[in-house]
């Protein structure tokens, strides 16, 4: 960051902390007539209040923010102990500590690295710019649908960085090795900023396939399970059903930041001569395949037929079937997780050693672990004490008559601008509970809003804070800031529109 980019970010966090405490002990002694009669709603708006701040402005680590968060609604008995730390261990939990072991294991073994390489070196991709940047794009978009966003761009900006620095002159009195040719020198500078923008952007886009791909994505599907009922039982997406509203929700919104990029950022030559060899190259230097990614690449494929086995059970045989009663009680998202973890321990990797060891399973990020467990418990109690019913009746009188569309509408564009100025788990916790609440407070069917808005918390493509993919490659020094701002508003603007559009039209699909 710039000097003046540091002193804001010191600035925020320090207002952070003074903020926090001001709200707590404010929202504390007010008397807000809504709350009169509902005690532990009250001291619980306290603590979400200063939570939220301290989220927002990162003051402090988000997973301690939430553990500490947690621990002062024990003390100020919102709720006992048990009761506020059950979230912790909710089967959702357990999905990510197992998908975070497999993407753990990906790259560990350079399997992400491996498959990149494989897509962009297709004789189908050749030497064309525009083929590179959709097939870089497109293979971006693919691994963070399993993988953490922000390790795809990181590995994948890279990838990019090492593709650059052949097809474009670093220095002009540089000499061009000879099996890249001078068609070189022509390359336009606004190419390299359309592929690091690519990396970023597909990244964020790919996230959105998979139930798993993105933090914002689990956060808003167990929000969903607690506050919304069908026929008097929890609502629950599966893993297939998510797929059939994410997967479009990509394919349209990759398309669109193709062909966008594809206009404004133009190489400036019909073909990026020595770009396919020297990533040939970078292939051929990974050698064969190695044991550790081959029983990586099994236990991939085992957790996601696990994952789908219910959705195409019920395609085939019908929900009212004894296989998809079977499937649907004896493969929660959580424990396909968990087995595809365990065959990474028992399949073998390098040298006599497992795929995966404990101690390298443990370097998985358990912060993200914990701030998830604290969003949990934070939707659980405000729907425990009344206090989401509360804020939902209040803001409702923001939106007279929206009706159902005008809800989705509402909440996924509340999620994409809340998400440019906080990090998108944070919008999770904070946009998703209220979307629902308000739309249980109208009377509308908050299934839809929900998942608007959970889809809308991981977009947010403006700024270089708006997410860790942006500060990556921000951090180039290719990407002009008002370009990024001007290309991601363009983003946001369709995003929006997309997820609105699918959600309505496929919505009743995971009913």
């Amino acid at each position: 960051m710039s000097q003046l980019e540091q002193r804001l970010d010191f600035l925020r966090r320090r207002a952070g902390l003074v903020l926090a405490p001001l709200l707590f002990a404010f929202i504390l002694s007010a008397n807000f007539e809504s709350l009169a009669d509902k005690p532990t709603a009250h001291r619980l708006a306290a603590v979400m209040a200063a939570v939220v701040v301290l989220w927002v402005t990162e003051a402090i680590p988000m997973a301690l923010t939430a553990l500490l968060g947690a621990t002062a609604c024990v003390v100020l008995q919102v709720a006992p102990a048990k009761n506020v730390f059950a979230p912790f261990a909710d089967q959702l939990m357990f999905l990510f500590i197992g998908s975070f072991m497999l993407a753990r294991a990906i790259e560990l073994h350079g399997l992400d690295r491996r498959l990149a390489l494989s897509v962009l070196t297709l004789k189908a991709v050749g030497g064309s710019p525009s083929r590179v940047l959709f097939a870089f794009g497109a293979t971006t978009a693919f691994i963070s649908a399993w993988i953490s966003n922000t390790a795809t761009t990181a590995m994948m900006f890279a990838i990019g960085l090492s593709i650059l620095k052949v097809l474009r002159d670093e220095s002009p009195t540089s000499p061009l090795p000879e099996d890249v040719g001078t068609e070189r020198k022509q390359l336009d500078p606004r190419y390299a900023t359309g592929l690091m923008l690519m990396t970023s952007f597909a990244a964020s886009i790919g996230g959105l396939a998979t139930p798993i791909g993105t933090p914002p994505n689990v956060i808003g599907l167990n929000f969903i399970r607690q506050q919304i009922t069908v026929n008097g039982a929890p609502a629950e997406v599966t893993f297939f059903e998510w797929c059939l509203i994410g997967v479009p929700v990509v394919v349209v919104l990759f398309l669109f930041l193709f062909a966008y990029l594809n206009w404004l950022c133009p190489a400036g030559v019909r073909e990026l001569a020595g770009g396919r060899e020297y990533l040939e190259r970078q292939r051929q230097q990974l050698g064969p395949w190695t044991r550790g990614q081959i029983s990586t690449l099994v236990a991939f494929v085992v957790m996601v037929a696990l994952w789908i086995a219910p959705g195409v059970v019920a395609l085939g045989w019908g929900e009212t079937s004894d296989a998809y009663k079977w499937c649907k009680l004896s493969l929660p998202e959580a424990v396909p997780a968990l087995l595809g973890a365990g065959l990474l321990f028992l399949l073998p990797g390098e040298r006599g050693r497992p795929a995966l060891t404990w101690p390298e399973a443990t370097q998985i990020d358990w912060g993200v672990v914990l701030l998830y467990g604290g969003g949990f418990a934070f939707g659980m109690l405000a729907q425990e004490t009344e206090l989401a019913n509360v804020i939902g009746k209040n803001l409702i009188t923001l939106l007279p008559n929206a009706g159902s569309f005008g809800f989705l509408v509402a909440a996924t564009l509340v999620a994409t601008l809340v998400s440019e100025a906080t990090s998108n788990t944070a919008s999770a916790n904070i946009v998703v509970p209220v979307v629902i609440s308000m739309a249980l407070a109208a009377g509308v069917d908050p299934l839809e809003p929900a998942l608007g808005a959970t889809f809308g918390c991981s977009l947010g493509f403006m700024l270089p804070v708006s997410t860790p993919c942006n500060a990556i490659v921000y951090g180039s020094g290719l990407v002009p800031l008002g370009r990024m701002i001007r290309y991601g508003v363009l983003l946001d603007i369709a995003g929006t529109v997309v997820i609105v559009a699918v959600v309505k039209m496929l919505g009743a699909m995971v009913r």
